[in-house]
C-alpha cells in the first residue's frame, strides 16, 4: 500500500435508504476513493448488508487487482458451533464476489471470548486459508487490554498485522488502552490497521472547548480531520479506517488525505489541549457500533437510548434528551431484563445495563 494512502473505507455505516443500504450513493463514493488513489476497503461478515453492497459497488466494477478488501470472521457470539463460524469464510467469499481476500481477520477478540478462537482452531484455519491463496494477510482486530495484546502477538507471531481501536479521545484511555495497544503492536513488529478514529462519529462533533481550540486554529478544517490525521500522523499504520455514511463525509476526508500532512508541532497542542478536555467528560463512550443490539432479548436500541441520555449528561439539554428518547422506536429503556448480554459484546466496555437504568428514570 502507498505510504501516503492511509485513508480506508469502512463498510460498517453505509448510507441507507429506506431500510437498505444506499448502492448508487456508495457507489460514487467508492468512485471518489478509488479516484483519488485509495485502495483499502474493510466489511465483515457480521455487518448487515455490507459484503453484498461491497460486491456490487467495488468489485463488480473495479479490476481486482486495482483494491484490496478485508473482511473478517466471527466466533464470538455464543451458540455458533464450530462449522457455522469456520462457514463464514465461504459465505463472505461468495457474498463478496472477491476470489481472495487481501486481509483476512479474527473479529473483535477480548478477554470474553477469545478462547472461543482457541478452541475452534481458528488460527490455523485462518493460517490455511492463507496457504492456499485464498488471504493474502492474516491478522485480528482486538478490544481489551495491552496485556491480553502481547500475550496473542506472542504466542501468534505469524499475524501480519493488528486493527486497534485509536483515536486522540481515547489515548489514554483506561479501557480502550489506545496508546499502550498501540506502543504493543508496534514493540512486536505489526502494522496497524486503526478502528474508530472518529469514535463512531463523536470526535466529528466535539464539545465546544474542543472547537473552539480547533476553529481558532483552522476554521477550514472540519473537526474529523484533526481526529483522522492524528492517527495517520503514527509510525506503523497501514491503514486508517472511515466509516463514512455519505459522499459529503467521502469529499471531506479525501480533502485533506489525498495529498496527506501529518500533524505540526502545534496541532499536536491543540490535540494535547482536546485531551484533557475530553478527560473531564461526563459522556457514556458509545460509538454506535450495534454489537450490543445482536443479543438483546428485548430488542431495545441501546445506541439510540444512549445518545439521548449523554444529550442530558453532557450538556444538560434534558428536553431534547427526552424528546431524541421518546422518537426511538423498539422496546423502553425500562424493559432491560439485566442479562448483560449487551455488555458481553461491548467494544467500549460501557456499563449499559446502568446507562439503561439511569434513561429509564430520567426520561420514562
Amino acid at each position: 500500500m502507498n505510504e501516503n494512502k492511509k485513508l480506508g473505507f469502512g463498510l460498517m455505516r453505509l448510507p441507507k435508504k429506506l431500510t437498505g443500504i444506499d448502492i448508487e450513493q456508495v457507489k460514487e463514493m467508492v468512485d471518489l476513493f478509488m479516484e483519488a488513489g485509495f485502495t483499502y476497503f474493510d466489511t465483515a461478515y457480521i455487518y448487515p448488508g455490507s459484503e453484498a453492497a461491497a460486491k456490487k459497488a467495488l468489485v463488480e466494477r473495479y479490476d481486482r487487482n486495482r483494491f484490496t478488501l478485508a473482511t473478517k470472521v466471527n466466533a464470538a457470539f455464543p451458540g455458533m458451533s464450530e462449522k457455522m463460524i469456520k462457514s463464514q469464510f465461504e459465505t463472505s467469499l461468495a457474498r463478496t464476489g472477491a476470489g481472495y481476500f487481501d486481509y483476512y481477520l479474527l473479529h473483535t477478540l477480548k478477554d470474553n471470548n477469545v478462547r472461543r478462537y482457541d478452541k475452534y482452531d481458528m488460527w490455523d484455519f485462518v493460517a490455511e486459508k492463507k496457504r492456499e491463496g485464498l488471504v493474502k494477510n492474516v491478522g485480528f482486530s482486538f478490544h481489551d487490554g495491552p496485556e491480553l495484546l502481547d500475550e496473542l502477538l506472542t504466542a501468534h507471531p505469524e499475524v501480519d498485522f493488528v486493527q486497534l481501536q485509536i483515536n486522540y479521545a481515547d489515548w489514554e484511555n483506561d479501557k480502550i488502552f489506545s496508546r499502550r495497544n498501540y506502543e504493543v503492536a508496534r514493540a512486536h513488529g505489526k502494522q496497524i490497521v486503526v478502528m474508530e478514529p472518529v469514535k463512531g462519529g463523536k470526535l466529528a462533533d466535539p464539545p465546544a472547548e474542543v472547537k473552539k481550540l480547533m476553529k481558532a486554529y483552522a476554521p477550514e478544517a472540519s473537526y474529523a480531520s484533526w481526529a483522522i490525521r492524528f492517527v495517520a500522523s503514527l509510525d506503523g499504520i497501514l491503514s486508517v479506517l472511515s466509516g463514512m455514511s455519505n459522499v459529503a463525509q467521502m469529499k471531506d476526508n479525501l480533502s485533506y488525505m489525498t495529498d496527506f500532512k501529518p500533524l505540526n508541532a502545534e496541532e499536536r497542542e491543540i490535540i494535547r489541549q482536546a485531551q484533557a478536555i475530553y478527560k473531564t467528560s461526563a459522556a457514556i463512550p458509545c460509538t454506535g457500533c450495534g454489537y450490543c443490539r445482536e443479543g438483546c432479548p428485548k430488542r431495545i436500541n441501546i445506541p439510540g437510548v444512549i445518545d439521548a441520555l449523554n444529550l442530558h449528561l453532557v450538556s444538560g439539554q434534558t428536553a431534547e434528551g427526552k424528546a431524541a428518547y421518546q422518537a426511538l422506536t423498539g422496546a423502553p429503556a425500562s424493559a432491560c431484563i439485566g442479562c448483560k448480554k449487551c455488555e458481553n459484546t461491548c467494544p467500549q466496555h460501557i456499563a449499559i445495563t446502568d446507562a439503561l437504568r439511569q434513561a429509564a428514570e430520567l426520561y420514562e
